[in-house]
């Protein structure tokens, strides 16, 4: 059973589920409107010929079966919720598969400088239909943004990829544990934003830790609580000695003593009851989640060194939600003003639990982040192991110990559907070092770049390739395929292309222990043909001086004489063929230069004069 039918199942099995749930719900909404049609009926008939007793007795039965039932309805509603989640996760699973790119969640856009960024913008990373918008399943904007770094990573880590490829294969086969921590992240979200889709923006979870960095107690209470509970001490020593005639009536005096001070001083309390409701608020959006964490036991499998925040027994994120409730029970007393009024003559209750919600939240302050970090890296993991999961033909790359090495079997993009996609064989080593990569228009030169490029990106974030198999070393990739003008900068297309091959041959100059792969499109394009031919030649020979490896698409046939000229270069072209009148293309790699052309071809069958 492949991957689809699993997931079709999945959701029909839901959908079904789905019906019982909503029958449920709609016996306890009778249910709820017959207690309580019922209940007002026989109150008021018992309040008229059996007492008001019988009828308050009987009342209270109504209410508390009304109570019941209510809990169990929302407990079905709540299922309802759940239910409704996971089969809208499954169908954007599903249009993952299909590279279905109006039902996967959109795109967060952030202004970023991409135009420095040595291939993001090129190779499709970001963006409206772009590689990070296919794996992004994170429900916050920092569990995605550290997916991206990831995948915009300019100096790959062999020891990290590693490390990453385990954790990925091993929550590749934990879809339950995805499913889980992606469903309850998704309802923490909700329970912030109200009811809306799985995810239509990313939720910044970090506003909790910035609040609580904004919010840190200045000078401790400590020294005002010793002072106020001396002032109390007194004032109740003096009330029993006075009641036993043992010392004059001066109570009436220290009373007024302690009360006033305890007034002047209000003010270092005055903030304590709305800061905790908001800190109390902020952490049950998390306590779902947080609570799933620590309930899990990981033994010695990969997840255990990142879940390690939450299972430290004494600072567990359930054990300060207890805290919390504690401290909102004792605090909570001021609505009652009375009873507030009237343990303060005894005790300087408010300074002592305000004094104990500034330590609790410094503890937070320390805790929290190492909490959330745990989260965005299970989120950003959890992303590329949906991934790896909804495609099982996929391959983890390995990282070539050697220098210069890439060798890819049936090397395909995945922002491809697989009915229109061709994989191709490629290798790049020390005698295929540059590749001159020749063939006509819509032949798939610039697809290839981008496929290599891409794959390249998915291996260093430790995630599988679109391959059979692919071995490659760790290099610093830099693409120059999409240069366009800037009018801002007042920049032409060719001088922008300039600067940002200037770019490229600088990186590939630096004496780096990481060699540069390099892919270019249509290099100089933006001149005439005269000198991009020159300035083309030239700038091959000054990259095949360098350490760097990579490939340059372009239609000057007189660039594959080089191949003759400098040891390490090599070509490689796609072709087409034409029948009966319409062009035939396999995206099939060959060697050797391309044997032809297309584009008087493609002019001419687009009924434009063509001089033969």
């Amino acid at each position: 059973m492949n991957r689809l039918e699993q997931l079709d199942k999945q959701i029909a099995r839901l959908k079904r589920r789905a019906v019982v749930l909503e029958e449920i719900s709609r016996k306890y909404w009778n249910a709820r409107r017959a207690i309580f049609a019922g209940g007002v009926v026989l109150a008021l008939v018992f309040c008229s010929f059996a007492g008001s007793t019988v009828a308050w007795f009987l009342a209270a039965l109504i209410a508390i079966a009304f109570f019941v039932v209510t809990v169990f309805h929302t407990r079905v509603r709540e299922s309802l919720t759940r239910n409704s989640l996971l089969i809208e996760l499954k169908q954007i699973q599903i249009a993952r598969i299909h590279l279905d790119w109006d039902h996967i969640p959109p795109a967060e856009l952030s202004i970023s400088t991409i135009t420095v960024h040595p291939f993001e913008t090129d190779l499709d990373i970001t963006g409206e239909r772009s590689l990070h918008r296919l794996l992004d399943c994170a429900v916050t904007k920092e569990g995605s943004d550290r997916l991206k770094s990831w995948l915009l990573s300019v100096r790959p880590d062999a020891q990290l990829i590693k490390h990453r490829q385990a954790l990925v294969q091993h929550l590749k086969t934990r879809s339950l544990f995805r499913d889980k921590l992606q469903l309850l992240s998704a309802i923490a979200r909700l329970s912030t934003a109200g009811p809306t889709r799985v995810r239509t923006t990313n939720w910044n979870s970090r506003i909790l830790v910035d609040w609580i960095e904004r919010s840190r107690p200045g000078n401790s209470l400590l020294p005002t609580i010793l002072f106020l509970s001396v002032l109390s001490a007194l004032n109740i020593a003096c009330i029993v000695l006075a009641s036993l005639e043992k010392i004059p009536q001066i109570w009436p005096i220290t009373l007024l003593i302690y009360a006033s001070a305890m007034l002047l001083m209000q003010s270092r309390i005055a903030t304590a009851w709305g800061e905790l409701q908001e800190l109390e608020k902020a952490m049950t959006h998390f306590k779902a989640v947080f609570a799933y964490l620590e309930s899990r036991s990981y033994g010695d499998t990969p997840l255990a060194q990142i879940c390690a925040p939450f299972l430290d027994q004494d600072k567990r994120p359930s054990n300060e939600m207890r805290r919390l409730g504690r401290l909102a029970a004792a605090l909570g007393l001021r609505t009652n003003p009375i009873l507030w009024f009237l343990i303060h003559l005894v005790v300087p209750w408010g300074f002592i639990f305000t004094h104990r919600l500034e330590l609790l939240k410094k503890e937070i302050a320390h805790l929290l982040p190492r909490w959330l970090d745990a989260w965005y890296e299970l989120e950003a993991l959890n992303s590329l192991a949906n991934f790896a999961y909804l495609n099982p033909h996929y391959v983890f790359p390995e990282i070539s110990p050697d220098a210069n090495r890439f060798a890819a079997q049936e090397l395909g993009h995945p922002l491809l559907k697989p009915e229109s996609k061709v994989c191709n064989d490629f290798e790049l080593d020390h005698e295929q070092r540059i590749v001159i990569l020749t063939g006509s228009n819509m032949a798939g030169k610039s697809t290839f770049l981008r496929t290599i490029g891409v794959n390249v990106c998915l291996a260093y974030a430790g995630a599988p390739v679109n391959a059979a198999r692919l071995e490659l070393s760790l290099f610093r990739l830099f693409s120059c395929i999409k240069v366009s003008d800037s009018v801002q900068d007042g920049l032409s297309y060719f001088y922008a292309e300039v600067k940002r091959l200037r770019a490229l041959l600088a990186a590939a100059r630096v004496n780096d222990g990481l060699p540069v792969l390099f892919l270019i499109d249509e290099i100089f394009r933006g001149t005439n043909s005269r000198e991009r031919l020159i300035g083309s030649r030239s700038y091959i020979r000054a990259l095949s001086q360098t350490t760097s490896v990579g490939l340059i698409a372009t239609h000057d046939f007189e660039l594959i004489k080089l191949a003759d000229e400098i040891e390490g270069v090599a070509n490689l072209h796609f072709r087409e063929e034409v029948h009966d009148g319409r062009m035939i293309f396999d995206y099939r790699l060959r060697s050797g230069p391309c044997p032809t052309t297309n584009a008087l071809t493609i002019m001419r069958l687009e009924g434009l004069p063509v001089e033969l």
